[in-house]
């Protein structure tokens, strides 16, 4: 009797644990967990009172409101996203992320949703215009670390002439103080940061004519995750279809640059 009674206990024991285990998968699975950049204005960074905003947190909620779940914002380190979406500590980065070869290769992309370009920068006193990548031999370059822009600056044609010269930063805001100090002579950045930005200085930056290309944003999920990159791309076409998504770009843009163009492999 007291062995029935032992194995019905287990049995019993072992549906509970069981049941748990089920509870804890579906709570986890109604939290979408994105990883940013929370210093990358105006597509996800912190106000004054220390509330995360922008462009991409409210594009994110709003997608996962679509989805039917909760978005946690999680600050990581930019240059170490691969490895947060390898160890799942993330689900996905969606934080002004440009498409580029090794990211291809790295994560499943979404569709390309924000058009944007890289520009080069520099402070609206200066009498420096870079009208031709030959000049950028002669000047000192800020970026951000494993950023688009670096990306871009070493595909250049003349990057061999100029690599010598990249100061490489962990975020963009260091980088515009430094050139604020003059220790650069421009910035490598992305346009809707470096207007955005500008906006906030009054105007104490100047875009140079000389362009690096351009360049469009993507959310990337791991690279073995291509459900989750299928439902994103779902739900985002729903946001943008329903002019959800053009209200949130005029809103930080003043102006509609929310697209939805297939990703080329």
């Amino acid at each position: 009797m007291k062995k029935k009674l032992f194995a019905l206990t287990m049995i019993v024991v072992l549906v509970l644990t069981m049941g748990l285990m089920t509870g804890c998968g579906s709570k986890d699975d109604e939290v979408l967990v994105v990883g940013l950049d929370d210093t990358f204005a105006p597509m996800g960074f912190r106000d004054e009172e220390g509330t995360l905003v922008g462009f991409d947190i409210d594009l994110a909620n709003a997608v996962a409101e679509e989805m039917g779940v909760q978005v946690e914002f999680k600050p990581i380190k930019w240059e170490a996203k691969e490895m947060e979406l390898k160890s799942k500590t993330i689900d996905c980065v969606w934080n002004g992320m440009s498409v580029t070869p090794e990211r291809l290769e790295s994560m499943a992309l979404t569709n390309k949703y924000l058009n944007n370009k890289i520009v080069l920068m520099n402070l609206a006193d200066s009498t420096l215009d870079v009208t031709d990548a030959k000049q950028l031999a002669d000047l000192k370059i800020g970026t951000q670390k494993d950023s688009a822009a670096l990306e871009v600056l070493q595909a250049n044609e003349q990057y061999e002439s100029f690599k010598d010269n990249i100061v490489e930063y962990d975020t963009y805001d260091v980088a515009i103080m430094d050139l604020k100090a003059g220790r650069v002579d421009v910035i490598a950045v992305d346009q809707v940061l470096g207007e955005y930005t500008n906006n906030n200085l009054d105007g104490a930056m100047k875009e140079c004519t000389y362009s690096l290309g351009d360049d469009f944003y993507v959310i990337g999920c791991a690279e073995d995750n291509t459900e989750l990159r299928d439902k994103l791309n779902e739900n985002l076409k729903k946001v943008i279809d329903s002019g959800k998504a053009a209200e949130i770009s005029n809103k930080w843009f003043g102006k509609d640059i929310v697209v939805f163009v297939e990703l080329e492999d």
